[in-house]
């Protein structure tokens, strides 16, 4: 009978993380949604707005804007993007063995999301800052981190900033992606174009007024920030799409090993009660 009791409590044991996993699912499968439309939502204005520049660098011959300037790399500065809770499945994984690949004599880090910095704490990687991530993403907050950036850019302290992060594709795919972002040198190779499905061109071109210059300057800090807030709308819906699958995947085999348990509850109960016939039979016979 202890042998049953011990099924027993197993049983209900996978019951009760089944109800949580399942409760987990359904709430990180409302709040998907939500992030995956922010994040779809973003990518036409990316788009044009990648397009635009694209057009004012072709009007420009030599521009003298120090964010187009190419140097040689010798401290790389990459935003790294995780989240701040665990149960997403390999997402944090994936992202973090990328980072493992730079080279920490070269590479410094700014941290977005909890697992992020604890990674690098742990691993001993150079980490020049932190922020939150937020649970929804709005530009104002992105803004600091992509100008905190940019001034270390400016003044030397890097010569490089990309974004690791992990890029949403579908409810079943996050891909870890690399974005390099400053300088701003070939942006139909390094920006928000190679890694979403570009919209339709437009007929006609672009008039700039008062003059390109003067508009390259004021957008391309604007395009920098957008690119963190786009890339940190794709992180949320990312996490919350994975955490959907992961706690969907978790609730099914909790299911699975209910029904496995129950078979082997039934088959130990059934064996116990054949037992005590035959103890009885046998005592009977020997009675009689």
């Amino acid at each position: 009978m202890a042998n049953l009791r011990d099924i027993r409590r197993r049983i209900k044991s996978v019951k009760n993380t089944a109800q949580i996993t399942k409760a987990m699912q359904m709430v990180a499968a409302s709040k998907m949604r939500k992030a995956q439309q922010a994040a779809l939502n973003g990518r036409d204005y990316a788009h044009l707005l990648n397009r635009v520049i694209v057009s004012l660098k072709e009007t420009l011959e030599n521009s003298a804007h120090p964010l187009l300037q190419e140097r040689e790399v010798k401290n790389h500065l990459v935003i790294l993007m995780s989240t701040d809770k665990g149960l997403c499945g390999a997402l944090n994984t994936n992202i973090l063995r990328e980072a493992l690949a730079f080279d920490p004599s070269k590479t410094q880090f700014v941290s977005i999301g909890r697992k992020g910095t604890q990674f690098l704490a742990r691993t001993k990687r150079k980490m020049l800052a932190d922020f939150p991530l937020h649970e929804r993403p709005n530009f104002a907050h992105c803004k600091q981190i992509s100008k905190f950036c940019i001034e270390k850019f400016l003044d030397g302290t890097v010569d490089k900033v990309s974004i690791l992060y992990p890029r949403f594709a579908n409810t079943l795919s996050q891909i870890p992606t690399d974005l390099p972002i400053i300088p701003i040198t070939c942006l139909e190779e390094a920006g928000i174009e190679s890694h979403y499905q570009a919209s339709p061109a437009p007929e006609a071109g672009f008039t700039f007024e008062p003059d390109s210059n003067s508009v390259l300057n004021a957008i391309l800090p604007a395009y920098l920030h957008y690119i963190v807030f786009q890339t940190q709308l794709s992180t949320r819906a990312s996490e919350q799409s994975a955490r959907m699958v992961a706690m969907k995947s978790a609730t099914d085999n909790a299911k699975s090993l209910v029904k496995d348990l129950t078979l082997e509850y039934n088959k130990a109960r059934q064996a116990s009660i054949t037992n005590e016939i035959l103890e009885i039979a046998t005592a009977q016979l020997a009675l009689g």
